[in-house]
């Protein structure tokens, strides 16, 4: 992840930017208050003008602009006019120069504001050699301070709320970061405890940055993770009540045959015991199946397959079983139905479904397998004309080792409609059970189309 493109980076920028900016605004305000109004020395005009008329007496003109240059370091612009004329040439602003002959001509001490925080003082003086002169003094505050100290007073403004308002948005924004990482701490150590309904739930207002997707797929992880603990429970206790059955009724088998005196009796007994133990072992092979697949598969290869040619291929592996029953194999389909997926795993879910269609359809019947078109799915509807199933069972057949009550005295042992459900599920597509019109159940599986 680029930082640069993080909404959290952007988040913690424009805060900061803000407080810079305050900081830059207010210190400069308030360092403007306090230089005008707390300690400074007032500016004594008449002493001013005695100061520039000794210079120039002492020095003429070189002497008059080192007074002038010394004074505009202190905050001070300042020169002396004789005969309404300048002595040493300083900046006068256009307003300021067209109303100074009038100040001149007056002739006494004028001190004026001509707009808040900019003052303009005129004050006559007459010189050792008896000329008379008048001081032009223009300055920023009625108060003599260094530019030097000035820029001190602003700095120190500037440092205090610097460390204030960076201290003030440090805080939030490590507050901001830390109550969601801290939600995250204590629900990863309550789910580590066990207890797996713990959720960050974590609103964060307006922020929807890293830290709340974070805290959002935590949720997402912690429920799946509780969704899968509770399946395999759920697995590991009916596989228990399960196996409870066909290892009593094999140990019962082998504890007569070992009390058989026959032999053909005993050998009878080891044949049923066979069958026990085939039926164990489909039984291991399926939870491991459905095992894998609740795990997500991994490392399941896709390809491009031709449903027909896999239905078509089904049905010919089936016909043998459907001969025995017997049963009528009829299969209507499109012309093409291509999809992304395991053909491994789709011939498995298809023979089971089949194999189920089969088992309960009655001597002489018929499976109907249609495969259409239907918007974006393929969809593949096989139909028996068996008993059904009550409406109250039909959400609950594709729940590991589920039987309904209509399969009581078939051979199994309820994980072959799991197995389908997971399977189609991964691959995208849905699969729903319904009693059809006339008798008999209706499966149909819908798996998405492959893009071209």
């Amino acid at each position: 992840m680029k930082p640069f493109k993080t909404s959290l980076y952007w988040r913690l920028l424009v805060w900061f930017c803000v407080a810079n900016l305050l900081v830059l605004v207010i210190g400069g305000l308030l360092a403007q208050r306090f230089i005008a109004y707390s300690t400074a020395v007032e500016i004594n005009w008449e002493a001013l003008a005695r100061e520039a008329d000794q210079a120039y007496e002492n020095g003429g003109q070189n002497g008059l602009a080192a007074w002038v240059a010394q004074q505009r370091q202190q905050g001070v612009e300042a020169t002396l006019f004789e005969h309404d004329q300048p002595l040493y040439a300083i900046h006068l602003y256009p307003r300021l120069r067209a109303q100074l002959p009038v100040w001149l001509a007056a002739g006494h001490s004028v001190v004026m504001q001509p707009h808040p925080g900019f003052y303009v003082a005129i004050e006559p003086v007459t010189g050792k050699d008896g000329h008379a002169r008048q001081l032009l003094a223009m300055s920023r505050s009625h108060q003599r301070l260094r530019p030097h100290t000035r820029e001190n007073i602003l700095l120190a403004f500037q440092l205090v709320l610097s460390l204030l308002f960076i201290g003030l948005v440090g805080w939030w924004v490590a507050r901001s970061v830390a109550r969601p990482v801290e939600a995250l701490r204590l629900a990863t150590r309550r789910i580590a405890g066990g207890e797996l309904s713990a959720r960050v739930d974590w609103q964060s207002g307006m922020a929807h940055d890293e830290l709340a997707q974070l805290a959002g797929d935590f949720d997402m992880m912690a429920v799946r993770i509780e969704a899968l603990v509770a399946h395999e429970r759920g697995v590991l206790r009916d596989l228990s009540h399960e196996l409870r059955s066909p290892l009593a009724r094999l140990h019962l088998i082998l504890d007569l045959a070992r009390r058989s005196d026959a032999p053909t009796e005993a050998a009878a007994y080891f044949e049923q015991a066979e069958q026990e133990i085939a039926r164990l072992d489909r039984m291991l092979g399926d939870m491991l199946a459905l095992s894998r697949m609740e795990a997500g598969l991994p490392g399941m290869e896709r390809e491009r397959l031709e449903l027909v040619d896999l239905v078509r291929g089904c049905l010919e592996q089936s016909r043998l079983e459907a001969d025995a029953h017997p049963v009528q194999l009829r299969l209507t389909c499109a012309d093409s139905a291509v999809v992304s997926g395991s053909a491994t795993l789709v011939e498995r879910a298809l023979d089971n479904v089949l194999a189920n269609a089969i088992k309960f359809s009655p001597a002489g019947g018929a499976v109907e397998v249609t495969l259409r078109i239907d918007e974006q799915f393929a969809a593949i509807t096989i139909r028996d004309h068996g008993p059904g199933v009550p409406e109250a069972e039909l959400d609950l057949l594709f729940r590991p080792f589920f039987r309904g009550s209509n399969a009581v005295r078939a051979d199994g042992h309820g994980l072959g409609l799991a197995i389908v459900q997971r399977v189609v599920q991964v691959h995208g597509g849905s699969i729903d059970a319904r009693n059809a019109e006339g008798g008999g159940l209706e499966v149909r599986l819908r798996l998405p189309l492959a893009g071209s």
